[in-house]
């Protein structure tokens, strides 16, 4: 049983705020939240990053190299910069070299993922990975060569560590946590996830174990409806007692690494509607006091994200944590609950069962 300890820091959108670079950089690097779950295809535009703070220390290597990751439930592959990389994006950041690891195995093959501002490529190397003192021999990851960089330059983050299945891994290569559950280095075929509501530490990853100290108000789960992303099926979700999206029912994913919540583009604009937000999504803080919960339903449950998770504070002004998408999926729209509804919910991801586990925060 291992715990990741994770720090809030700015994000990224934070960052170019303070520095008046927001408005030119989404200009120049329009993007569709919505390309990193299209089926089958490894795509993730990392733009969903923006607004992500929560990022956790693991090691590579023998002795080891040190490395801030993203640990991200939406995706499979482990990347880090390394020395072969001379975009600006890996020149500010820590990039691992193989040369200085005794216990590192390369290979031949190539890792490509494309991403909304251009593409990561590399090669893919075997090594032993530590996270939290879980060793794990031999896991295979990308050494990042290119790495686009007017994105990655600003990130606080040096790369990503998926921990979604092994489906929808790039490159057919092995996630890290299907390597722990192979080597029996976890005591149960499940991790758990905390995000705090504040600037404050407490934020982990637990893998092995449900810490009962999280789950005293008792633990609903939910069948996944797919192994590839964390995926459910929802019924509805309401505000003030009545529908307003997903009235048919439809598909969401439970994802770390997205911090809003992603709404398909209708039920976005319906929602802007009806809780009073201008169509860039910005509204009065004062409001806040008289919102009422978002309600999602799923398994025949309630699960609400109250107007203090969905209102997010930004130097004074106040804005929806909505971010609208659209993704064509066989079961009808798709929905990304990202860290506004994960902060409101200790999260359990069940491998040995196929399932999610919410439990409410109080």
């Amino acid at each position: 049983v291992r715990r990741v300890p994770l720090r809030r820091m700015k994000s990224l959108r934070q960052r170019l705020q303070e520095q008046g670079l927001l408005d030119s950089y989404l200009e120049r690097h329009p993007y569709n939240l919505a390309a990193k779950y299209f089926p089958g295809i490894a795509v993730e535009p990392l733009e969903n990053y923006m607004d992500d703070e929560y990022f956790g220390t693991i090691s590579i290597g023998t002795p080891p190299q040190e490395f801030t990751v993203v640990f991200d439930t939406g995706s499979s592959n482990l990347w880090v910069p390394s020395v072969f990389c001379s975009s600006p994006a890996c020149r500010n950041h820590n990039r691992f070299n193989p040369a200085e690891s005794s216990t590192f195995l390369s290979t031949n093959d190539t890792l490509f993922i494309a991403y909304g501002t251009g593409s990561m490529t590399g090669v893919l190397g075997y090594d032993t990975v530590n996270v939290a003192g879980i060793s794990v021999r031999d896991q295979i990851f990308g050494l990042a060569e290119t790495e686009p960089g007017d994105f990655f330059y600003y990130t606080p983050f040096d790369g990503i560590l998926g921990l979604a299945f092994p489906s929808i891994a790039s490159s057919g290569a092995t996630p890290v946590f299907d390597n722990m559950m192979i080597e029996n280095l976890v005591d149960r075929h499940l991790f758990s996830v905390y995000l705090s509501r504040d600037s404050l530490g407490g934020s982990f990853v637990l893998f092995g174990a449900i810490d009962p100290y999280y789950t005293t108000e008792g633990i609903s789960w939910i069948p996944l409806s797919a192994e590839t992303y964390w995926q459910i099926t929802m019924e509805s979700v309401s505000l003030s007692g009545a529908t307003v999206a997903c009235s048919s029912g439809c598909q969401a994913i439970v994802d770390t690494g997205t911090t809003l919540l992603a709404v398909p583009i209708r039920a976005f604009r319906t929602l802007m509607k009806s809780l009073g937000a201008s169509s860039s999504g910005e509204i009065s803080c004062e409001a806040i006091n008289s919102l009422p919960n978002l309600i999602f339903h799923i398994h025949g449950k309630e699960f609400p994200v109250p107007p203090r998770a969905y209102v997010l504070r930004s130097n004074g002004y106040c804005s929806l944590g909505l971010q609208g998408m659209d993704v064509p999926t066989e079961e009808g729209e798709l929905w990304i609950l990202g860290d506004v509804f994960i902060r409101e919910y200790y999260v359990i991801f069940d491998r040995a069962n196929d399932r999610v586990g919410l439990s409410r925060l109080p």
